[in-house]
């Protein structure tokens, strides 16, 4: 009876687990943990932290406005109510600073490639001494798009007349105005078409209509500085005593017309067609024949000691950006 019981209660098929011999086992990782990929670099202001490894970070934050004066200019402060533009000056030609073979990965390819190839072409200018080029949209050929900023695009360009390329920043009025920036654009226009250095963008002149203001400046195929160092996290010392020296003498010549930056970081340097560098962005820049200033601008992390404790400041706050720049490549 007892022995009857026992076979009907005995399981059928059930397969012991014995904890030593069996169980999960632990699988070897092959691949290396993957490198923590940086979200990309957005119109909103950020706060650059240099941590210990020395890559570049971004935490954001608020937009940095500067300490100004409650002078706001009106919308008519701008430009000129005229809907045509104005050649600042004769650019050089295509050979200068540029590689004629260079490529781009462009929806118009042929516009870069027929461009680059017209050596010594020139923007059209009116052969008339002392008169102004007077610019309009259909005067050029618009490509691809380069950049995307708070106020408007940049997109790759070409004269129609000289198949001259470069880049045509768009700006929207409405958003300048919504800003109160009018005076920074009509600064940067004035301070960066005078200056004539290999690093330093060239801006060649400016036009606009009822909605935008166009900006005709020098196409930097190289694009920012600051996605190089992102991708390489850091440079050899050949390569950043190269960029540093070429800021350095940018720098000097600005200083020596009496320019003060104020916004020196790698966002705001270009790379030419031959890996030059070019000073960019001069919308916080100020001419100062006093060479003292008050205002509090630029990138917090990039600010000197005088400007953040609201002294007096003057040339120095661009050789104490430039020192961080340094720090930073390394």
């Amino acid at each position: 009876m007892e022995r009857a019981v026992k076979e009907n209660h005995k399981p059928s098929n059930v397969k012991v687990f014995h904890p030593m011999t069996e169980g999960p086992k632990r699988i070897p990782v092959s691949q290396p943990p993957s490198t923590q990929v940086r979200p990309p670099v957005t119109g909103v202001s950020a706060q650059r932290i240099l941590g210990p490894s020395n890559v570049p970070q971004r935490v954001m934050m608020q937009a940095q406005k500067p300490v100004l004066s409650n002078q706001k200019p009106t919308a008519q402060g701008l430009l000129r109510p005229a809907t045509h533009g104005h050649q600042t000056s004769k650019p050089q030609g295509p050979n200068e600073n540029r590689n004629p073979q260079q490529t781009s990965h462009s929806s118009t390819p042929n516009m870069e490639k027929k461009g680059s190839t017209d050596q010594g072409k020139t923007l059209a200018v009116p052969k008339e001494e002392g008169k102004k080029k007077q610019w309009c949209l259909e005067d050029f050929e618009i490509g691809r798009p380069l950049g995307k900023g708070k106020f408007g695009n940049v997109y790759l360009a070409r004269e129609r007349e000289s198949k001259f390329i470069l880049a045509l920043k768009v700006l929207f009025k409405s958003q300048l105005e919504k800003a109160g920036v009018e005076h920074q654009l009509r600064r940067e226009v004035e301070i960066q078409s005078h200056l004539r250095h290999p690093n330093i963008l060239r801006l060649y002149g400016y036009f606009h209509d009822a909605c935008r203001v166009y900006l005709i400046l020098d196409y930097a195929p190289g694009g920012e500085l600051f996605r190089e160092l992102q991708k390489c996290t850091r440079f050899d010392d050949q390569r950043s005593a190269l960029y540093i020296k070429q800021l350095a003498e940018a720098l000097l010549y600005c200083h020596s017309k009496k320019v003060i930056h104020r916004d020196i970081k790698p966002e705001n340097l270009l790379l030419g067609s031959n890996g030059e560098l070019k000073i960019a962005d001069f919308g916080w820049s100020v001419h100062a024949p006093s060479s003292r200033r008050t205002t509090l601008c630029g990138t917090l992390d990039y600010l000197p000691p005088e400007m953040i404790e609201g002294r007096m400041h003057d040339e120095k706050v661009d050789l104490w950006s430039l020192g961080v720049l340094c720090y930073e490549f390394l």
